[in-house]
């Protein structure tokens, strides 16, 4: 209540990491913390001045505004069901950035997403540059290798006296 009163309440808003041409990477919700009044910090966003600490919403994680495109008040940007937000008097598509590229400061590139049921769009890092710089004609090691557990589904050492009734797991109180 004191918060309203004295004006210092957080502004929520939109994160946007990245803006393409008709493409948003979009992460999500957060709040800007309340160290000048609500319509400073507003006026500071407009003028996309706006430097400070972004409280993600959900999981406590802070990022310093300068990682993000634009932070835009949650009544600025509005979302459809069919993935699209509105934003500056237009329609644009939407693409969902995971936490994991939320401090990434390279571009970001959109791809459709495999969750089930998901129509929608998944930011992740471009890697192309990094794949330009490998060279075609290094050497790739024969065969493939497969990571596994210790001693799991390993062939019986010959020379193991016990063969092949070793146990997978020593006697013992196990917990």
């Amino acid at each position: 209540m004191f918060k309203k009163l004295f004006g210092k309440s957080p502004v929520r808003v939109w994160v946007i990491k990245q803006i393409d041409p008709d493409l948003l990477h979009l992460c999500g919700q957060a709040e800007l913390p309340p160290e000048a009044r609500p319509k400073q910090v507003l006026d500071a966003l407009a003028r996309g001045e706006y430097d400070g600490a972004v409280h993600m919403a959900g999981g406590g994680l802070v990022f310093n505004a300068r990682l993000f495109a634009a932070l835009v008040p949650l009544e600025a940007l509005t979302l459809d069901d069919a993935g699209e937000a509105y934003w500056q008097n237009r329609a644009w598509r939407v693409s969902q950035v995971p936490q994991r590229c939320w401090g990434h400061e390279g571009r970001l590139v959109a791809e459709p997403s495999h969750a089930v049921g998901g129509a929608g769009l998944i930011s992740s890092e471009d890697v192309s540059g990094i794949r330009a710089r490998v060279d075609p004609e290094t050497p790739t090691p024969p065969g493939t290798v497969t990571f596994r557990a210790d001693n799991e589904l390993e062939p019986p050492d010959p020379d193991d006296p016990r063969g092949a009734h070793r146990p997978a797991v020593r006697p013992g109180r196990h917990r």
